[in-house]
C-alpha cells in the first residue's frame, strides 16, 4: 500500500548532548559511498550504536521508510540509508535557523534551480543569503515540514522532480495556512526537493510574518498529512474507490458486497431485545424530568452513559457487529494512505461517524415517554416513489401529447371538398375560412418559431401571430397549435378555457373535413383529440372507433395508438397479443414509439416470450428514430423522450450531460415532464450536477404547470425545509394538488401531517380520509398506518377486523412493521416500546448505508468554510471577482 511520511516540527537550537550527531553530519561528504562487496553485509557495530543514539534522541525516526527497510534487512547499506535519512530529517533540531536554510538549499542531492534548490510561492529568483537572513532573524516559530515517498511511488506518481513538488506545495499552501492557524496572506514558505536514492523527499520552512500567529496541533498535522496524501496518491485513491486495481478492487468490492448484504438484513428484519427495551424505558422516565434540549450534546453525563449503553447493546447484535467490522475494514483501507498508525478500534458509541444514532436513541425514548403515535418504516418511501416515477417516465398514455403530428398525405393539404355553406351545423365556417388542413409556408414558419431550430431560438409571439392568421383562414392544424400554446402558457398567460376553445374549434374543423373527405389521417387526429380530452370529453370507446378506422387503412400512428388501447384495455377488451401485433405493424413502418413499446414487451415477456436481445434492438431503434424525428421537428415531447433515454441509458449509452441538454430544450418549451426531470437531476447528490437553486426553479415551474410529481417533490422540500425555507402551509398546498391527481405518496404525506400534528393542527378525520384514499391505491405505508391506528384504537375507535385487513395488505408488499403486528396482535397496548429496538436497528442500517456510499466514491475532503470566506474576502479586497479561483472541492 503506497503512503507518505509527513513530519512537522519547529526549529530550536541544537543541544550539547547532540554534538556527536552534529559532528557526523558536518563531516560527511554527501552520501556515504559503500562498495558493492560491503552493501549486503550485516550492519557494523558503529552503525548499530549510532542508530541506537538516533532512536533514543529522535524516537519518531522509527516511522521512516528507511528504518522499515533496515529492520527487514539490517545490512550495511540499509543502516547507512537510515542514518543519512534520520539526520537529514532532523537537521532542524541540530542547527540554527540560518544554517538549516543553507543546508536544505545546498546539501548533496538537493535538486538545484540555479545555484541552490529553494523555491516558494512565486517564480521570482530567490537570493539564498537574503532568505537565510530573513528566516534567521524571524522571532516566531518556524515550522519544518518534511514530506517523503518511496522511490517507486515517487516515480510512478510523477513526484521525482522539483517542479512537481513546487506545484503540489503551491496548491496545498492554503491547507497549511488553515491548519497552522495562519492567515493566508501572512503565510511564508520555502522548500527544496532532495532526490535521495530510495526515498526522495521535500524539506519545507513555514512561518507567519506575524511572529505571534500560528500554532500546530497533532490533529492539524494529521489533516495536513491527509490532504497531501489525497493529492499525491490520488491515482491510487481513485483505484481504491473505483476499482482500477484488480486485486484491491476485488477485496474492496467483496467487503462492500458483504456490507450491503448485512445492511439489507438489518433494514429488513425485526429485532427483539429486552435489554434495550428496559434501558429505553428507563431513559424515557429520566427524560420526562429533564429540562432543556433533548439532544446528546446537552444531556448530563449519567444520561449520556445510558444512551451509550443502549448503543453498545445494539452493537452486540451479530448483524451490527459484522457491519461495523466491515465498515472499519473499508475505512482503514483509506486511512493507510496517509496515516503511519491506524487508530485503535473503539466501541460503536464512541465512533464519531455514528454519533447520529445517539440522537435517534433519545428521540425513541421521548416518543415512548410521551406515548406518541409513530409511523415507522417509511424512510424508503421516496425511493419507492422514485422507482415508480421512472417506470412511468415514458408512459404510453402520454402518446396523445407527443409530436406525432407529421404532415398528412396529399402533400400535406386536405381541403374540405363540400360546397360552401354545406358544412355541419356546429361548423366554424361562419367564423373562420373554410375548414382545411394545409402545411402552408406560413404554417411551417409558425412551427419553426414555436419549436425553434438549430439556428433559431423559439419565438412564441411570432408563432402566435402566424398561427392566428392560419386559424382565421380555417387551418385546423393552426387551431390545434393555438390550443396547445394557451394550455402550456407559451408566449401567453396559461388559460385552460381559451385552450379548450381552440381545441374545440380544431376538432370541429377536423370533423367537417372528415365528413366530406374520409381521410385516415383526419380519423387519426380526431381519435387522438378524443383520447387526450382536447376540445371534448375523453371517451375511449369513441377513441377506439376512430383509431380502428384509420388503422384498418394501415395508418401507422393509428396502429400504434390502437395497440396502446388494447394493452391497457381502454375502450376495448384488454388483449396483450393483439397489442403486440399492432405495435409490430407500426414498428415495421418505422414508428419509433412502437419500437419502444415492443422493447418493453420483449423485456417483460408481455404478449410474447421474453427476449432481451430483441428488447435491446428495439430500444436502440426507438432511440435513433426519436432522434431523427426531433431533428426534423424540434418537438419538446421528443426532446423529453430522448433526454429520458439518455439519462437512463436505454437504447443508448448513458449520457447525463446530453440528457440535461434535451431536458432543458423541452423545458423551455413548457414540457412539464422535462421540467420535473431537471429538478430531479439538479437535486441528485451523487450525479455530479447538483444545483439546488436550479432544482427548485424547475420544480416550481413544473408544479405551477400542474405536474403532480413536481408538486409532490416540491412539497417535500418545503415540509423538510430543504433548500427552501420550511413552510408547512405551502407543503400542504402542494401535497394536496398532487394528491388530487391520485399521487398516493402525496396522500400519505398529508395523512401523516394531519395525524401526527407536529407542524400543524392535528386533524384525525382529515388524516384518515387521505390515508384511506392512499391505501386504496395500494400504498403500503398508508395501509400500515391505518392498520396500526385501528389496532391501537388511540385516535379512532379500535377495529380489529379493519386493522388486520390493512396490515395484511401492507405486509404482502414486504412491510416488516405490518408483519410485526400480524405476528404479535396482542402488543397494541404499548407498541412504541416493542418496536423501539427494531427502529433503532433500521436507523443504524441507514447510517451504515450512507457510510458505504462514502467509501464507494463519495465526496472527499472539503476546505473549511471559514477559510474559504477569509480567502474570498481577501481576493475581493485585491480586486478579484468573488468567484475567481475558488478553492475546489476534491473527491477521491
Amino acid at each position: 500500500m503506497p503512503r507518505i511520511v509527513f513530519k512537522c516540527r519547529y526549529i530550536k537550537n541544537a543541544a550539547v548532548h547532540l554534538e556527536n550527531l552534529v559532528e557526523y553530519v558536518a563531516t560527511r561528504d554527501g552520501a556515504e559511498i559503500i562498495s558493492p562487496a560491503l552493501r549486503e553485509r550485516p550492519a557494523t557495530e558503529k552503525q548499530e550504536q549510532l542508530i541506537a543514539d538516533i532512536l533514543s534522541q529522535f524516537p519518531d525516526t522509527a516511522d521512516l521508510f528507511e528504518y522499515e527497510d533496515y529492520i527487514k534487512q539490517p545490512t550495511v547499506e540499509n543502516a547507512s540509508e537510515f542514518i543519512t535519512a534520520a539526520l537529514d530529517q532532523n537537521m532542524d533540531q541540530l542547527s540554527h535557523q540560518e544554517t538549516y536554510v543553507s543546508y536544505i538549499a545546498t546539501r548533496p542531492r538537493a535538486e538545484k534551480l540555479g545555484t541552490h534548490g529553494l523555491f516558494s510561492d512565486t517564480d521570482d529568483l530567490l537570493v539564498l543569503s537574503r532568505v537565510m537572513r530573513e528566516v534567521g532573524e524571524h522571532t516566531g516559530n518556524v515550522w519544518t515540514p518534511i514530506i517523503s515517498l518511496r522511490r517507486e511511488d515517487a516515480a510512478r506518481l510523477g513526484y521525482d522532480d522539483a517542479a512537481a513538488w513546487m506545484a503540489l506545495i503551491r496548491k496545498q499552501r492554503n491547507i497549511f495556512a488553515e491548519q497552522m492557524k495562519i492567515a493566508p496572506e501572512n503565510l511564508r514558505w520555502y522548500a527544496a526537493f532532495h532526490n535521495e536514492g530510495h526515498h526522495p523527499h521535500c524539506h519545507m520552512l513555514v512561518y507567519s510574518v506575524n511572529p505571534r500567529e500560528g500554532y500546530v496541533t497533532k490533529p492539524a498535522i494529521e489533516k495536513m498529512r491527509s490532504s497531501l496524501a489525497r493529492e499525491i496518491l490520488q491515482q491510487d485513491l481513485i483505484q481504491i474507490y473505483s476499482g482500477q486495481t484488480e486485486q484491491r478492487n476485488t477485496l474492496a468490492e467483496h467487503s462492500r458486497e458483504v456490507l450491503r448484504e448485512i445492511i439489507s438484513r438489518m433494514s429488513g428484519s425485526v429485532y427483539d431485545n429486552e435489554t434495550i427495551e428496559s434501558l429505553l424505558f428507563h431513559l424515557a422516565e429520566r427524560l420526562k424530568h429533564t429540562s432543556g434540549k433533548k439532544q446528546c450534546g446537552y444531556l448530563k453525563a449519567p444520561l449520556k452513559a445510558v444512551v451509550d449503553q443502549i448503543v453498545d447493546e445494539l452493537a452486540k447484535d451479530t448483524r451490527v457487529a459484522e457491519a461495523y467490522a466491515k465498515w472499519q475494514e473499508l475505512r482503514n483501507e483509506v486511512l493507510r494512505t496517509y496515516m503511519n498508525k491506524l487508530p485503535d478500534p473503539v466501541p460503536l458509541s464512541r465512533q464519531k461517524e455514528f454519533k447520529h444514532i445517539k440522537n435517534m436513541v433519545i428521540a425513541e425514548a421521548v416518543n415512548i415517554g410521551g406515548q406518541h403515535f409513530t409511523l415507522e418504516g417509511d424512510e424508503s418511501a421516496e425511493d419507492i416513489h422514485e422507482a415508480a416515477v421512472e417506470s412511468e417516465a415514458l408512459s404510453p398514455e402520454d402518446e396523445y401529447q407527443t409530436g406525432i403530428d407529421e404532415a398528412p398525405e396529399d402533400n400535406g393539404n386536405i381541403p374540405c371538398s363540400a360546397p360552401e355553406g354545406s358544412s355541419r351545423p356546429d361548423s366554424n365556417e361562419g367564423e373562420f375560412g373554410r375548414p382545411h388542413i394545409k402545411w402552408s409556408a406560413r404554417y411551417k414558419e409558425a412551427r419553426v418559431f414555436l419549436y425553434g431550430s438549430d439556428e433559431l431560438e423559439p419565438d412564441f409571439e411570432k408563432a402566435l401571430c402566424l398561427f392566428l392568421e392560419e386559424a382565421e383562414a380555417g387551418n385546423a392544424l393552426a387551431m390545434h397549435d393555438l390550443g396547445r400554446m394557451y394550455a402550456d402558457g407559451l408566449g401567453v398567460d396559461m388559460d385552460v378555457d381559451i385552450a379548450f376553445g381552440w381545441y374545440e374549434k380544431a376538432l370541429s374543423a377536423f370533423m367537417d373535413i372528415e365528413a366530406n373527405r374520409n381521410s385516415r389521417y383526419v380519423e387519426y387526429r380526431i381519435g387522438k383529440m378524443h383520447a387526450a380530452g382536447l376540445g371534448t370529453e375523453r371517451d375511449y370507446e369513441e377513441v377506439a372507433g376512430w383509431f380502428e378506422m384509420a388503422a384498418s387503412r394501415n395508418h401507422k400512428y393509428a396502429q400504434y395508438s390502437l395497440a396502446g388501447l388494447y394493452y391497457r384495455g381502454q375502450g376495448v377488451e384488454q388483449d396483450y397479443e393483439k397489442a403486440f401485433r399492432l405495435y409490430g405493424k407500426s414498428a415495421a413502418q418505422h414508428v419509433p414509439y412502437a419500437n419502444y413499446e415492443l422493447a418493453k414487451m420483449y423485456r417483460d415477456g408481455i404478449g410474447t416470450e421474453k427476449d432481451a436481445k430483441e428488447a435491446e434492438l428495439n430500444f436502440e431503434e426507438a432511440f435513433y428514430g426519436f432522434k431523427r424525428l426531433e431533428e426534423q421537428s424540434h418537438d419538446d415531447k421528443l426532446q423529453y423522450r430522448l433526454g429520458q433515454m439518455l439519462f437512463t441509458g436505454t437504447g443508448t449509452d448513458k449520457d447525463v450531460e446530453a440528457a440535461i441538454a434535451y431536458f432543458e430544450k423541452a423545458a423551455r418549451l413548457g414540457n412539464v415532464h422535462a421540467q420535473y426531470m431537471l429538478g430531479k437531476v439538479y437535486l441528485d447528490e451523487d450525479g455530479g450536477h447538483r444545483n439546488p437553486e436550479k432544482a427548485v426553479l424547475w420544480l416550481t415551474k413544473a408544479a405551477d404547470n400542474g405536474n403532480g410529481l413536481a408538486q409532490f417533490a416540491l412539497g417535500k422540500l418545503y415540509s423538510d425545509g430543504l433548500y427552501v425555507e420550511k413552510d408547512i402551509a405551502k407543503a400542504v398546498e402542494l401535497f394536496t394538488k398532487a394528491a388530487e391527481q391520485n399521487n398516493s405518496f402525496a396522500q400519505y404525506q398529508l395523512g401523516k401531517l394531519y395525524l401526527l400534528g407536529e407542524d400543524m393542527p392535528k386533524d384525525v378525520e382529515a388524516a384518515v380520509r387521505w390515508l384511506t384514499m392512499s391505501a386504496e391505491l395500494g400504498n403500503q405505508y398508508s395501509q400500515y398506518a391505518l392498520g396500526k391506528l385501528y389496532l391501537m384504537g388511540r385516535d379512532v375507535p379500535r377495529d380489529h377486523e379493519a386493522a388486520m385487513r390493512w396490515l395484511t395488505l401492507s405486509a404482502a408488499q414486504g412491510n416488516i412493521y405490518a408483519q410485526f403486528f400480524l405476528d404479535r396482535p396482542d402488543v397494541f397496548r404499548d407498541p412504541p416500546l416493542f418496536l423501539a429496538a427494531t427502529r433503532l436497528l433500521h436507523h443504524l442500517s441507514r447510517i451504515f448505508r450512507d457510510e458505504q456510499k462514502r467509501f464507494s466514491g463519495g465526496p472527499g475532503m472539503q476546505t473549511d468554510s471559514k477559510l474559504r470566506r477569509r480567502i474570498r474576502e481577501k481576493k475581493i479586497a485585491q480586486g478579484h471577482a468573488p468567484d475567481d479561483h475558488e478553492l475546489r472541492h476534491t473527491t477521491y
